[in-house]
């Protein structure tokens, strides 16, 4: 912990953001449009930090006939600015394939194509962030008994770079979930790493792959291997019955509204738990209906033919995973009788999804100031900012991890437009009146984007 003395104090940005994926490529943008509404000395500073060398999200689930399961218009902007000159229907005027889009009449994009929409976006506000770099510590810093400001301590290479912050935005997104006691190597992968793996497979002719998972990305990789390597059995083993439809339908989509978190976070703890009972189907461990139709119709097409490839192990789980001689040997035991069998395949992939990364875990002391639930969560505000003791005056923002509090919509793509600007908004309104510093920064350029 350092103390602040007159004369001696950095710059101040209002914000620092920790990671740059969709979430804080949109709060990057909300600050830029922000900025460009108000005067200088009224402009809101910010930079963040992203580890990666440039942006990327799920770089290795782009398969190429995959689509997003949100429509285009819940971009990074549109639903809390529809003028906004950052919208992917601006995007695509940029790429010149606007008419084309429009003749498509489909209002949900490849998902190489909405990346290729946020790398755009991201681009254009990339003065904001540096690149490369990996926040290593977050330190308070005292004035009068409290914590005014955070130093945050980025690494790049062998050098680094500490900036002081009135609030921080933790965007750090999800880590890749595998099952307890089995590590990812050149032959168990988790799906997260897919595309970034098969190539490695090109002239191995591999016979057999075994996915384990029941979700959209389960389902989508069984599809991709299956097409990809047309002399491959590929195994699909999940514990139901069947690939279970998402509810997309109308009434049911409006659990993804933004009104739909005012009421989460207001309910009953009893409530919250049936909401996510009654809705978990829209969102978790569900396929698209089109992909599951297709699957059937694949391996109904080769039960006819007598050559099948494409084969359903349900009602089982997979219970080891054992590599030797350049194979792995999978064992699967049945739910209902326990018998087990053993598959020998080139790779498994686990498509066994995500977890949200602590959100403390960077915090160090100023995660002790940090308040929890009886169950250990975090205690998150409306505004998303963590409740904390008076003394800690800084401002810690989640986007992401926020599900307990907020529900399901919370921390999906469906309301990131809507969060940033709800965040934004409690920066402006909590934010102390300038000082020399605050100027300072403003005068050289931090917080606006070209």
């Amino acid at each position: 912990m350092s103390q602040v003395h007159p004369g001696d104090a950095p710059l101040v940005h209002d914000l620092i953001g920790i990671g740059f994926g969709p979430s804080n490529v949109a709060m990057a943008i909300a600050l830029s449009e922000h900025n460009a509404r108000v005067g200088r000395q009224e402009a809101v500073t910010a930079h963040f930090f992203e580890r990666q060398a440039g942006f990327g999200w799920h770089r290795g689930m782009l398969i190429d006939d995959a689509t997003m399961q949100v429509s285009f218009l819940k971009d990074l902007v549109t639903l809390r600015n529809p003028a906004s000159e950052y919208s992917f229907l601006c995007y695509l005027q940029s790429r010149e394939r606007l008419i084309d889009f429009v003749n498509h009449k489909n209002l949900f994009p490849l998902r190489v194509e909405f990346h290729d929409y946020f790398e755009w976006a991201a681009a254009k506000v990339d003065d904001m962030v540096s690149y490369g770099h990996e926040v290593i510590a977050v330190e308070p810093v005292v004035r009068d008994g409290v914590i005014e400001y955070l130093d945050v301590t980025a690494r790049s290479g062998s050098e680094t770079v500490v900036h002081r912050a009135r609030n921080l935005v933790i965007g750090t997104g999800l880590r890749p979930l595998m099952p307890e006691g089995v590590e990812r190597t050149d032959r168990v992968w988790h799906n997260s790493e897919l595309l970034a793996k098969v190539d490695g497979l090109e002239g191995a002719d591999p016979t057999r792959f075994v996915v384990v998972g029941a979700g959209q990305s389960a389902a989508e990789n069984v599809a991709y291997l299956h097409r990809r390597f047309p002399e491959a059995e590929v195994c699909a083993v999940f514990s139901r019955y069947g690939y279970s439809p998402a509810d997309d339908s109308s009434f049911a989509n409006r659990i993804f509204d933004p009104a739909a978190v005012d009421e989460y976070f207001t309910a009953p703890d009893a409530i919250k738990r049936k909401l996510m009972d009654y809705h978990g189907n829209t969102n978790y461990s569900v396929v698209d209906i089109d992909l599951i139709d297709d699957l059937y119709r694949q391996a109904y097409q080769e039960k006819v033919l007598g050559k099948e490839r494409l084969r359903f192990i349900n009602v089982s789980r997979l219970t080891g995973v054992e590599e030797a001689d350049g194979k792995v040997r999978a064992t699967v035991t049945s739910l209902v009788t326990g018998e087990e069998s053993t598959l020998e395949a080139d790779v498994v992939v686990y498509a066994t999804g995500y977890s949200q990364a602590e959100p403390l875990g960077l915090l160090g002391e100023v995660g002790d100031r940090c308040h929890r639930d009886d169950q250990g969560r975090v205690r998150v505000e409306r505004d998303y900012r963590l409740a904390t003791d008076p003394e800690l005056r800084c401002g810690i923002y989640l986007q992401g991890g926020t599900e307990h509090t907020h529900g399901i919509t919370s921390s999906l793509l469906s309301n990131t437009a809507i969060r940033v600007g709800e965040i934004l908004d409690s920066i402006v309104e909590q934010r102390p009146q300038s000082d020399p510093d605050d100027l300072r920064a403003v005068a050289d350029g931090i917080g606006t984007a070209r």
